[in-house]
């Protein structure tokens, strides 16, 4: 590992992606080497310094993709579906790590996720911040420990823009209760009650949705038992939290390639050893 990561960001004008290169600019331990953003952008030429208040750094923001993985020592994907499948091939081309917070993904593209981890080593997860992660954990521990009679709800909420629901957060966490319960998240999904559904079926695993102003995340994981529930709260009040995450993310993959076993699918909870 040289001294400086070398990042790639794609997405460089998002808000994933101005937040991240606002903490690179403050960190001695990472520098952006590459940005890119789509092809109608009216940041497409300008240098990266832009909006960072700080003197033009002579790395230009391109609409190119293939840039990400010229000279990056591991491409932070925070993008969409579509875009973050072609960085992936990029990312295999060139033997380059990623980081993949992307959401909205469906079980073809993580599944292909999932095979280029045989090649290089990636880490795919829909919420990087520590918290969520430990959230995650807890979840999958207290649904081992319960029996189906007890209810769980997922409640999330977001800002108004964010296209998805519900949230990569909410169905990760459904899947960290379905995995406590040794179940499949696909055979107890309960979600888009509207009208006379029936009383809840024991064993599901419910999830709700709100959307509006600019929220960055909340996630609620309500466990109902028999005059007794177990609330589980994650609120981030700021996307800075899941820009921090991405970064030690990204140390731990980029340091995969110093060991024995270079590739592997990675999740927050190997970061956190």
């Amino acid at each position: 590992m040289s001294a400086c990561i070398k990042v790639g960001l794609p997405g460089f004008g998002g808000r994933m992606g101005q937040m991240i290169a606002k903490l690179i600019n403050e960190d001695s331990l990472f520098t952006v080497t590459a940005a890119t953003e789509a092809a109608n952008s009216k940041l497409i030429g300008l240098d990266i310094a832009h909006n960072l208040g700080v003197p033009n750094i002579g790395v230009q923001i391109s609409a190119y993709p293939n840039v990400l993985g010229e000279n990056s020592d591991v491409i932070i994907d925070f993008t969409e579906p579509k875009a973050t499948m072609a960085h992936l091939q990029i990312a295999l081309d060139t033997n380059t790590p990623m980081v993949i917070g992307t959401t909205g993904l469906n079980q073809m593209q993580e599944k292909q996720i999932s095979n280029a981890a045989r090649r290089i080593p990636i880490i795919y997860c829909a919420n990087t911040s520590i918290g969520v992660t430990l959230l995650l954990q807890q979840v999958r521990q207290i649904a081992s420990k319960l029996e189906d009679s007890w209810d769980i709800e997922i409640l999330e909420t977001h800002h108004n823009e964010k296209i998805d629901a519900p949230s990569g957060t909410a169905l990760a966490l459904g899947n960290a209760a379905a995995q406590g319960r040794s179940v499949s998240l696909v055979d107890v999904r309960d979600n888009a009650r509207d009208g006379n559904v029936g009383p809840r079926k024991q064993g599901n695993i419910g999830f709700s949705v709100l959307r509006g102003g600019n929220v960055a995340g909340e996630h609620s994981v309500i466990f109902f038992g028999k005059d007794e529930r177990i609330e589980l709260v994650h609120k981030a009040n700021d996307r800075v939290v899941f820009a921090r995450g991405a970064l030690k993310a990204a140390e731990f993959v980029v340091k995969r390639l110093d060991q024995t076993d270079l590739n592997g699918y990675f999740t927050m909870d190997d970061v956190l050893g």
